[in-house]
């Protein structure tokens, strides 16, 4: 069988615990042919994977640099006179629960349009921004100061960005696998159109939560960040009703897919898993207390708060030490600066080392005695299965599937509590006898529940049943069912931006769920 692996900004163009993902699912099914889709920023990003002999080719798709190749036509397309950009703008400014159906027919009207004219130039014409300052003065409420003309040429500009996966061929396969929703989703679309091909959508972390949590930083004004922000809504919910298949890394995911309209019988959770033998256990500890950290350096991983609950460890235990590994993705170099100058200011910068990526992960691991990860959003963290493997204890934030993955084996806080973070540390690094069992322990559950064999298996299956059109078999049991109910995420969608929200909302928003 043929499979289209399509992903943004990851494999095999980044590290990360998603391109790790990609890497062991092509590699342990090497009875497939995999056709790489990779979404990049500019198309001149080296590949950074050695790719196994079963990869038998590679689109690049960029985003931003030169426009998108104009379409070359095609005869099986009606002939229309444009694109319906009015009506994009129209669905785009509706109420989130209106007109997604509509949405789904303007995306493949614009698909059929790019194949064969110039999208790219369409969206970036006089006229879609005259249609867009129109449909604003329609539907924005008179006492709002309307959306200037920058505001305007802005959103067309990022919709022009996001829209120019359907400017290229769509993906020939058997079974076309989106690695993440949204612009990820954009090629797979594309090929279900065109060919009919079944979709498997993944997702790791929330791809909305994550672009809800990122939008509070982007320079852009209210009036663009609310269309940008439906437009993804939007396209995620549209992957959820096209995909034959929906595979959360966890069952928290499952529950933000559900609230977004994902039909609950088509989701199916497959954890991540890691290779035992990659990670024998871990017999020694450092001599001094120790704190590791492995992941990117980016703001989601939240290393501020990292950062200020180690000053107060340093406060409690003088001797102790931060190690912090790992790579910094491009355009994240401000803030490895900024994390650098804070350890500087809170006095710890002598026993804080940012050692970079590392050759072995399991070296992270086996540098301190306790593994922390301290993110504000994730899905189903590499770092913690791997170290739990090693037999390190864990302490992390209540994000994601976080308590999925550590159960009783280790300590979680919540998110962005330095205080917390730091007590949590520190019961660990001075009861040794209790750091140890949590550590073993850890072990045995990982290796129970979270090995690659058994997630390559689950993928193996769902593309045969596919391939030959049966429905898929009842999922096996896995570590949890649910999620406990103090971590529905209604709450946090039912703060969703409104389509007409006041001044401050994106703050408020954004706060309430970080």
């Amino acid at each position: 069988m043929r499979i289209a692996l399509t992903a943004e900004g990851t494999y095999p163009h980044q590290f990360g615990g998603v391109s790790v993902w990609c890497d062991q699912l092509v590699r342990g099914l090497p009875e497939y042919d995999f056709g790489l889709v990779a979404l990049v920023a500019t198309g001149v990003e080296p590949v950074r994977w050695e790719l196994p002999p079963n990869v038998t080719g590679l689109s690049v798709l960029p985003l931003w640099g030169p426009p998108a190749p104009a379409g070359r036509g095609s005869r099986w397309l009606r002939p229309r006179s444009g694109p319906p950009v009015a009506e994009l703008f129209e669905v785009l400014l509706a109420p989130p629960d209106e007109a997604q159906d509509r949405f789904g027919a303007v995306m493949r009207e614009l698909f059929e349009y790019a194949q064969r004219e110039n999208l790219s130039a369409e969206l970036a014409s006089e006229r879609s921004v005259r249609l867009l300052s129109e449909a604003w003065r329609r539907h924005w409420r008179l006492d709002h100061p309307p959306p200037t003309l920058q505001d305007a040429v802005t959103a067309i500009q990022l919709l022009e960005h996001a829209l120019r996966p359907l400017s290229h061929p769509p993906p020939r396969a058997d079974v076309v696998h989106a690695v993440t929703n949204g612009l990820g989703a954009l090629p797979a679309l594309a090929a279900r159109w065109r060919y009919g091909t079944p979709i498997v959508v993944t997702e790791h972390g929330m791809y909305m939560r994550e672009h809800y949590l990122h939008s509070r930083q982007d320079p852009y004004r209210w009036p663009v960040k609310q269309l940008h922000l439906q437009f993804l809504r939007r396209l995620c919910v549209l992957g959820y009703t096209e995909a034959a298949v929906i595979t959360p890394g966890n069952v928290y995911n499952k529950r933000w897919e559900a609230e977004l309209g994902a039909d609950v019988s088509r989701i199916r959770t497959v954890y991540n898993g890691v290779n035992p033998a990659d990670f024998p256990a871990l017999e020694d500890e450092p001599e001094v207390p120790t704190i590791s950290w492995a992941g990117r350096i980016d703001p989601i991983k939240d290393l501020e708060s990292l950062l200020r609950a180690f000053a107060l460890i340093r406060a409690e235990l003088p001797a102790a030490r931060l190690r912090i590994f790992g790579s910094t993705p491009p355009g994240r170099e401000p803030y490895l600066a900024r994390c650098q100058a804070m350890a500087a200011e809170l006095g710890v910068a002598d026993a804080v080392t940012f050692e970079g990526r590392v050759a072995l992960i399991r070296d992270a691991y086996a540098a301190g005695q306790v593994v922390v990860l301290c993110s504000i959003s994730e899905g189903f963290p590499y770092t913690l299965i791997e170290a739990m493997t090693c037999g390190r204890p864990c302490v992390a934030t209540d994000v994601g599937g976080v308590t999925e993955a550590i159960g009783d084996t280790g300590l979680v806080v919540p998110p962005r509590r330095p205080a917390e973070l730091a007590g949590a540390c520190l019961a660990l690094l001075r009861d040794d006898d209790r750091r140890r069992r949590l550590g073993a322990a850890a072990r045995q559950r990982s290796l129970e529940y979270f090995t690659v064999d058994r997630a390559v298996s689950a993928f193996d299956e769902i593309y045969l049943f596919l391939g030959t059109g049966r429905p898929l078999p009842v999922a096996p049991a896995g570590p949890v069912t649910e999620r406990p109910a103090a971590a529905e995420p209604a709450a946090e969608a039912a703060a969703e931006p409104a389509a007409e929200p006041a001044a401050g909302a994106t703050v408020t928003y954004l706060e309430a769920t970080g």
